[in-house]
């Protein structure tokens, strides 16, 4: 499972950052429940676009847009019969992408909470939740170089985001999302501890922390460090604190951005994470191809 290190340079490991609030911050993707999938639909350019901006800030990794194209996100809205060719085409562009810049980036296959992200009171039973991955991991597995399970708030969608990526036979990250307060917890209040035992023997390649603030990262990340015997990253949001039960109905419920998490001040978080042990970095909402670029610069006189 660790085989995808193997085409990864040594040292820090760049991920791209955020898809969808990069969509919408550009005009290219709808507020309603389809997120970022609407793009997919609407302007697919735009999304191929966002990754080739991604590759040219230095990523090593870009993530495919399918954080969105879930069937609990496609069925109010009718789609459900397009959902397969949705998370293929999210797929494609990110190949396009690649091909067009000619530089050798893995692809990543997003899968996000299947019931609402930093809902882990919505997760449904262990056997429902595995059944929404693996659907997804399905349509993704032929298209990708490995999956990235992410933003995950509890211990049992993690684990079944897990078992069903790994079935696919693809190597599998994993992300969990923190509360903001910084304690070493998940959303759904349960230890990272525990999370981290509950999946060691799933035979994940690698365990992040994202879509949590930069500041309840750095506090956490010596933790994870502290416990995983696999290699370990992060990739923090640019959000003011996510409301306790939030739920997304259009741009009015998004968490306002934060001004101060400018790309020069995201790159010192990032060097303090580095310092505290990760080898993954990248961004989440809000975080976009200025800051991976000035990571990248930063890496670059670590990294000659």
């Amino acid at each position: 499972m660790n085989s995808v290190f193997n085409h990864l340079p040594d040292g820090l490991i760049l991920l791209d950052g955020g898809m969808g609030q990069e969509l919408i911050n550009r005009g290219a993707s709808g507020q309603g429940v389809l997120w970022s999938a609407k793009a997919l639909f609407d302007n697919p350019a735009a999304v191929q676009a966002v990754h080739e901006d991604y590759i040219r800030a230095g990523a090593d990794v870009i993530t495919t847009n399918s954080y969105s194209c879930i069937r609990n996100n496609f069925e109010p809205e009718g789609l459900v019969d397009r959902l397969g060719e949705m998370n293929r085409l999210a797929a494609t562009l990110a190949q396009q992408a690649r091909d067009k810049m000619g530089r050798p980036v893995l692809i990543a296959g997003s899968m996000g909470p299947q019931n609402g992200s930093y809902r882990p009171d919505l997760v449904g039973s262990f056997e429902e939740t595995k059944a929404l991955y693996r659907e997804q991991a399905e349509f993704l597995a032929p298209h990708v170089d490995f999956f990235i399970c992410e933003t995950l708030s509890c211990l049992l969608e993690a684990r079944a985001a897990v078992v069903a990526a790994t079935s696919t036979g693809k190597p599998v990250w994993l992300s969990w999302s923190l509360e903001d307060s910084g304690e070493a917890k998940l959303r759904s209040g349960e230890p990272l501890r525990a999370a981290w035992d509950d999946i060691a023997d799933l035979g994940v390649s690698a365990v992040l922390l994202n879509c949590s603030p930069p500041e309840a990262i750095g506090k956490v990340l010596p933790k994870l460090v502290s416990i995983s015997d696999i290699p370990v990253g992060a990739y923090a949001n640019a959000f003011t604190p996510i409301p306790e039960k939030w739920d997304f109905h259009g741009e009015q419920s998004i968490p306002p951005s934060r001004t101060d998490v400018t790309p020069k001040a995201y790159a010192e978080y990032a060097e303090n994470w580095l310092a505290a042990g990760a080898r993954i970095i990248g961004g989440c909402c809000e975080v976009g191809p200025a800051h991976i670029a000035k990571i990248h610069k930063t890496r670059g006189v670590r990294n000659p």
